[in-house]
């Protein structure tokens, strides 16, 4: 049976449109844009199928215009919660009876929705409610959700045809069975495909969600489930609240039921609610699962041999795009004295050049940062830097919050390596850079890998091999993934599995079979064709 479905292509990347100017794709998803933004959207929750709307809104702002409304959302209690809780429980008998392959089924036929008819609206509601360009909505909404749900399908045939060896006279073999209770999705902003994969993921292996989108994030959430939904997801399998988030987290880790976290966001939100979980681990009816993806502190490191127009690329790329709001984005960069000045004027030349405004723009490579507590965040660092006598704001350093939440590229360079825009998570488009004498390239080495509690991503430049392998090995625990002569963003499904360690998370590797298999509870079985009929074993005689 896995044999035959596996013989269909599921697990082949999504081809990215290129959306150049003038193609058919960009103005088709331009047009969507305007007429979702002329609109004014209401968004409810969705629990065991039904819309719940609680007259209690919340306005919806787009950050590259703070004054724009473009619709609302229903706010939900602890009541809805506990609703949302039942329901998946109610659910649960009938989805885990359904056969696999009609679980798989339904996530295949949303992603065909997602490649096809909803393609243009679930990357202009990315791009209204995110600020993200048109080519960053197509590589995380699309194109990397898209991955996901056909790439997992692949991963579970794959897993599930996973069996033990038996040996004459019987059979052995496992059942990949569910979670037992409800499993809890937290998802953050930033990415609409790990929104989207966090309660899929999950579901797909037969598991019943309740999923607690950002309030960031709610209106390509909203798109999500309505996908879902024409993909044919039974009511109650999937169920989306929008409630206080701390009160949230303590009634669900507080439930008999509770089997397994998904998380991704912040570390001290997802260390306190590992704290819960201890702190009510005699509640349970199973241990839960707990897989997160928290913080980073991704960093450049370039050896005196690197290309230096590859160094400066690389730096501009993943420190700016989607405003540094990826959690791999560059954020601390380590170059050599000798190649320095090059490296910063092919950098000057590039982000001089680089537009910024809102997504309506395909030409605008920078957009808003996503509210006005990160706009300020943003400028905190920028002014600390101006004043500071060990740090200065080499390029860039502009904002403007007069419409929307713009922060422009910014450069700070620094003479101490533990400033704190070098070790600090800033999550914004600010990049800091520290120039070392060149012949201190080891003590360089364990300087990135002591200065921050964060092992997320990290590059590292050379020509040389030899300086590449002395990177590959000083920082084997400084990044769950290391790129080499690359810009340490933009893990693609299947290809790169995505995740970290230390204060970065549990690196399940999201977009591989490991992940999957943290939301499974295995059952060995072993049948004897012919049972024994005496105790004795020959040693017995």
């Amino acid at each position: 049976m896995s044999k035959a479905i596996s013989q269909v292509p599921f697990a082949v990347n999504e081809p990215v449109n290129s959306y150049a100017p003038g193609t058919p794709e960009v103005k088709s998803l331009i047009a969507q844009y305007k007429k979702m933004w002329a609109e004014k959207i209401e968004i409810p929750m969705i629990i065991n199928g039904k819309e719940v709307k609680t007259g209690d809104t919340v306005q919806l702002q787009s950050p590259q215009d703070h004054a724009h409304d473009f619709g609302f959302y229903h706010k939900g209690t602890m009541q809805h919660v506990d609703d949302a809780i039942n329901s998946a429980l109610a659910a649960k008998k009938d989805w885990n009876e359904l056969g696999w392959e009609h679980r798989a089924a339904i996530f295949l036929k949303a992603a065909d929705l997602l490649a096809g008819p909803y393609r243009d609206v679930i990357n202009a509601a990315t791009m209204i409610g995110q600020s993200k360009n048109v080519h960053q909505a197509e590589i995380d909404a699309a194109c990397e959700f898209i991955d996901f749900l056909r790439f997992n399908v692949e991963f579970m045939t794959e897993m599930y045809s996973e069996q033990p060896i038996s040996d004459a006279g019987i059979w052995n073999r496992v059942e990949y069975r569910p979670l037992e209770g409800f499993v809890f999705a937290v998802t953050p902003f930033n990415f609409t495909a790990i929104s989207g994969n966090l309660p899929t993921c999950m579901a797909m292996l037969g598991n019943v969600v309740v999923w607690k989108p950002s309030d960031k994030q709610i209106y390509s959430a909203k798109v999500i489930m309505d996908v879902l939904t024409e993909a044919g997801l039974p009511a109650g399998v999937i169920n989306m609240i929008f409630t206080d988030g701390k009160e949230t987290a303590e009634k669900v880790l507080a439930h008999r039921d509770f089997a397994g976290l998904h998380f991704t966001g912040s570390t001290k939100v997802f260390q306190g609610m590992w704290k819960m979980i201890g702190d009510n681990i005699h509640n349970y009816r199973t241990y839960p699962r707990i897989v997160g993806e928290t913080g980073g502190k991704d960093f450049v490191i370039a050896h005196p041999s690197a290309n230096i127009e590859a160094v400066a690329t690389a730096l501009v790329r993943g420190s700016f795009e989607y405003q540094g709001q990826k959690c791999s984005a560059a954020s601390r960069a380590y170059i050599p004295k000798s190649l320095w000045n090059d490296v910063k004027a092919v950098m000057e030349k590039q982000i001089n050049s680089i537009k910024v405004g809102s997504p309506e723009d395909p030409s605008n490579f920078v957009n808003a940062v996503i509210d006005k507590n990160s706009f300020d965040k943003c400028k905190g660092y920028i002014d600390r830097a101006n004043a500071s006598s060990e740090a200065n704001v080499i390029i860039g350093g502009k904002v403007d919050d007069s419409k929307g939440w713009f922060v422009y590229p910014t450069v700070i360079e620094t003479t101490n390596p533990q400033y704190e825009s070098m070790v600090e998570e800033i999550f914004g488009p600010i990049l800091s850079v520290f120039v070392y004498e060149d012949q201190d390239w080891v003590e360089t080495l364990k300087l990135v890998d002591s200065s921050s509690p964060y092992s997320l991503t990290g590059s590292v430049f050379a020509q040389d091999r030899y300086a590449v392998n002395e990177a590959f090995k000083a920082l084997e625990n400084a990044s769950g993934n290391f790129y080499i002569n690359d810009k340490p963003t933009g893990a693609v499904v299947g290809q790169q599995p995505f995740g970290g360690g230390r204060a970065s998370g549990t690196n399940d590797k999201a977009g591989s079979k490991m992940n999957l298999l943290r939301w499974t509870s295995v059952r060995s079985i072993k049948e004897t064709f012919v049972s024994p009929k005496d105790y004795k074993y020959p040693y017995l005689g």
